[in-house]
Formats: C-alpha cells, structure tokens, sequence
C-alpha cells in the first residue's frame, strides 16, 4: 500500500505523485514495487534489504540514491516470544524523490502522520523529515519502555506472592525484548552521527538533532537500567527457587531420619532370634515405648536445628 503525502506549508493527502512529495510505502506488494522500480527508479535491492528483519541501521548511497535504514520500536503481540521488538524502516531520498518503506503496520508511523497533521507546519525539506522520524522512533522507544516496567513490575507483584513459571517466562521474553531495543537504539545513534554530515543540515534541523540525541540518550539509558533491574529480578527470583528447594529437601531428608530410628528398632524386634522378649506380654509395648520415645526425640532435635 502506497500513499503520497504532500508536505508544504503542513501535510496533505494526494492521489498521485507529485514532485517534493513524500511516498509513504508499507507491506510492499508487487504493484509498489513496480512504481518504486520503474515509475521512480529507486534501487531494487534496497527493497530486499528493506524486508530483512535483521538488517542494521545504516545508509548507503548508489547512483544519487541516498538509502537509509533506522530500526524503529514495534509491539509484535503480547502472547509471541518477544512482544517487543525493532523493524528496519527504509528512508530513501534523491532530488525531488522522497519515500519511506515500512514492511509491516506501524503505531509508529500511524502516530508520526497524525501528529504532522496537527502540526500543522509540514517539513521544510528531506532532511528535515528524516530527523522527525529519528525523533519519533526516539519517542516510542521510550513508550515501549514504560510499558516494559509495568509488565516488570506487574510480574515482581504476582513473583512476591507466588512463584509461576508463567511470569518468569513473561520475564525472560522482556530481556530478548530490551537487547533488541538496546542495540537498535545503539546503531540509531552511530547512523545518526554520520547523517549529520550527510544531509544538509540548516540552523533548525541542528536544534531538532540536539533534541534527538537527548531523545535517544534517554531511551539508551532507560534500557540499561531495565536490563540491570531485570537481570537482578531473575538472579533473585532464582535463588528464591533454589533456597525454596533446599528447604524442600532438607525436610524430606529430615522426615526420612525420623523415620528410620523406629523402623529401626521394628526391624530388630521383626528378626526371628530369641531375644526373651517374643514371650514377655510386655514385649511388644516395650517395642511402640521405643519407638514413640526415639521419634519423639528426633523430632526435638531436629526442630531445634530449625530442620523442620
């Protein structure tokens, strides 16, 4: 699906491409990828590169094609291995040729075409649009990441009252969930760096790529900080099991030697040996006395080594 979006003086629908139009292209299908390759020109393995979801963020020049990938944050679904993850997001620009690829449905990119339209002010030029989109990966990055600690500290509560193997999975899922993010936002960054000396960059795209680098320095250091939190969460939660499990044990090998002394002493009288007893009448209470005093005992002592 393919839109165009002209944007002086704030941003429009149009029906057709138009020059210093944007074209905002997302799930691709064999219609779009024909207007890209011979309507536009564009290169058309920056598609292929575009639809790899592990592709790095990058930029890459071929022919007056200046070529981008940022990764931008994007929520997969609650229940899938890692809900949250990062997609490559394709920037293309070249003269009057502006077009952004996106292989899935975005919040991201919903939320970026709303907010311009109240806005209200368009983009002054190509550069201009790039550094909004690196802000606005910058901004939901930072949303994920206050979803991530409620889903953390949602877990911590139910983990306090109950150990599930369900929220320790949920848990492990958010760390494969926080490295994506980590290093997405890591590549942002380095891509971010070299662009500046890419595009053309005027007295107000360098203010907005200052607020995009205090965008992305807090959404770097959030991420460490829920890495840290999550990895000591884990690391405690699993002593917590393994100290649970030592007490587990500890008490079945102590009610296993309680056990014995009396099976013990039944043991020995159950023998056929003469021993003077098998015709005494109080040969058999004698044998319960024994047993009930050895069992008795045990159990003192072992409650007083806090065994049991």
């Amino acid at each position: 699906m393919r839109t165009f979006w002209n944007f002086n003086g704030g941003i429009k629908h149009v029906d057709a491409w138009e020059p210093n139009c944007w074209v905002q292209v997302t799930c691709p299908v064999d219609e779009d990828r024909d207007f890209l390759e011979k309507e536009l020109g564009m290169p058309d393995y920056f598609l292929e590169d575009v639809a790899d979801a592990d592709e790095r963020a990058r930029y890459d020049m071929d022919e007056g094609w200046l070529m981008i990938i940022i990764r931008i944050p994007h929520l997969k679904s609650v229940n899938s291995r890692s809900p949250y993850t990062t997609i490559p997001l394709g920037i293309v620009i070249k003269g009057d040729k502006i077009i952004t690829i996106c292989n899935q449905e975005s919040r991201m990119m919903l939320d970026f075409v709303n907010h311009q339209m109240r806005r209200a002010e368009g983009f002054t030029d190509a550069a201009d649009l790039v550094f909004r989109l690196f802000l606005s990966a910058s901004v939901w990055y930072l949303k994920y990441l206050k979803q991530v600690n409620g889903i953390i500290e949602k877990a911590k509560r139910d983990l306090d009252k109950e150990i599930d193997n369900k929220d320790l999975v949920n848990l492990s899922r958010l760390q494969d969930s926080l490295t994506y993010f980590g290093t997405s936002i890591r590549g942002n960054e380095s891509l971010l760096s070299k662009l500046k000396f890419r595009l053309p960059v005027d007295e107000l795209d360098a203010e907005l790529i200052e607020d995009v680098n205090i965008e992305m320095n807090q959404a770097r250091e959030t991420t460490n900080i829920y890495i840290s939190i999550l990895d000591s969460t884990m690391d405690t939660y699993a002593n917590i099991i393994n100290n649970n499990m030592n007490k587990v044990m500890r008490l079945l090998t102590s009610l296993n030697m309680i056990i014995m002394f009396p099976t013990l002493i039944t043991s020995m009288f159950g023998m056929n040996l003469v021993n003077g007893m098998e015709t005494w009448w109080g040969g058999f209470p004698l044998a319960i006395l024994m047993c009930v005093v050895s069992t008795g005992v045990s159990l003192l002592w072992f409650k007083r080594k806090n065994w049991l």
